[in-house]
């Protein structure tokens, strides 16, 4: 078990090179970060730490990229070499890869790849990758070196749940009211076990999502923790309701955080419209791109004893006892969109329908049962 009592930034740049990708001597490792920034300073404390691993690392530099920015043509170029390792250490996003929003490669899973780095990741499993937008120096030392141990093991269980499940219903006392179908879907662990080729995840650690089915989302979502913007994330003041029908958010209600996520919604219908002026997209891809800003994308469990709500949805998400949903671009690749808003529900309830007819509750008020 590790623990956290005296870590410093080195020590959990050890633990989660060591302990979460598994580096080597003499393996690649490239981050990426954004200079003159606090994520600056974990992005220096990791290269220091890999390379007294004995592994090759390079830090690159890049200027910070919100949501929809474009990752420069040095960093696509870098990830194209292939490392062993890629560590994304960013303020917001890495940036997209210009090059295959307007023509996607195609991963030996069959599936599009709009981004070189997902497509080595997940298309072709020649990469094992870490990423960490918003990460401050506190919340690395303080949610990195946790007991991966048992973590992994409540991840292992609830997703086997998942993958079990046909559908999921969710309550809370907010107003949350949702069911969505998983059939044909498979559940996915950040458990901080990005040890093989093909693994990556978030640092901090500590979650199982899944994707719900397409068009199957129907009831309201209450947002009463936190949420992101296009632009930073933000601690819920004023309860957020959204609409879903068919799977997509068809109404928002609220006070000015409604509004923003309104504007954050419409700005990724525009940026998809943009990329075919701009980019050279197909207009029917862009016209998909757009219309999934509003699909509903994801659905999460966080799972780290560690993490608080803090206003940085990289931790928010974490935080044991809350669930959270996003808006945007899903993680099967079959919904693809420019933007991944995720919000945070607080004292969920948590049920599995089986196809037996069955029920399992797997959170209640906030509490989880597994």
């Amino acid at each position: 078990m590790i623990t956290t009592d005296l870590a410093t930034l080195a020590d959990a740049a050890r633990i989660a090179l060591i302990e979460c990708v598994g580096v080597r001597e003499r393996e690649r490792v490239l981050i990426v970060s954004n200079p003159d920034t606090e994520q600056a300073e974990v992005a220096r404390a990791l290269h220091a730490e890999a390379l007294a691993l004995g592994a090759r690392s390079e830090l690159l530099w890049q200027p910070v990229k919100a949501q929809t920015g474009l990752a420069e043509d040095e960093v696509i170029r870098a990830i194209e070499s292939r490392p062993d390792i890629i560590l994304s250490i960013s303020t917001e996003k890495l940036g997209k890869d210009a090059a295959r929003l307007a023509s996607p490669l195609t991963g030996a899973d069959g599936r599009a790849y709009d981004h070189i780095f997902n497509y080595l990741l997940h298309g072709e499993k020649a990469v094992r990758a870490a990423w960490t937008p918003g990460i401050t120096r506190d919340m690395f030392v303080r949610t990195v070196p946790v007991d991966y141990g048992a973590m992994r093991d409540r991840a292992a269980r609830l997703s086997a749940l998942l993958d079990g499940a046909s559908a999921v219903l969710v309550k809370s006392p907010g107003g949350t009211d949702l069911s969505f179908s998983v059939q044909g879907r498979a559940a996915m662990r950040d458990d901080g076990d990005f040890r093989a080729p093909g693994a990556g995840g978030n640092l901090p650690a500590g979650e199982v999502f899944v994707s719900p089915a397409l068009r199957a989302v129907e009831g309201t979502i209450v947002f009463d923790g936190s949420i992101a913007d296009i632009v930073g994330d933000i601690v819920v003041q004023q309860p957020i309701a959204c609409a879903v029908r068919g799977g997509y958010v068809v109404g928002v209600e609220g006070g000015d955080e409604a509004k923003k996520l309104e504007a954050a919604l419409t700005h990724g219908l525009n940026m998809a419209a943009s990329l075919v002026r701009e980019r050279g997209m197909a207009p029917e891809l862009a016209l998909s791109y757009g219309t999934n800003a509003r699909h509903l994308g994801e659905f999460g469990i966080g799972l780290n004893p560690a993490a608080r709500i803090k206003g940085n949805m990289l931790e928010d998400e974490k935080v044991l006892g809350t669930i959270h949903f996003a808006i945007g671009a899903n993680y099967d690749e079959d919904a693809p969109a420019l933007i991944h808003l995720d919000g945070l529900v607080r004292d969920p309830t948590v049920v599995l329908l089986m196809p037996d007819g069955g029920e399992v509750t797997i959170m209640e008020r906030g509490a989880l049962r597994v």
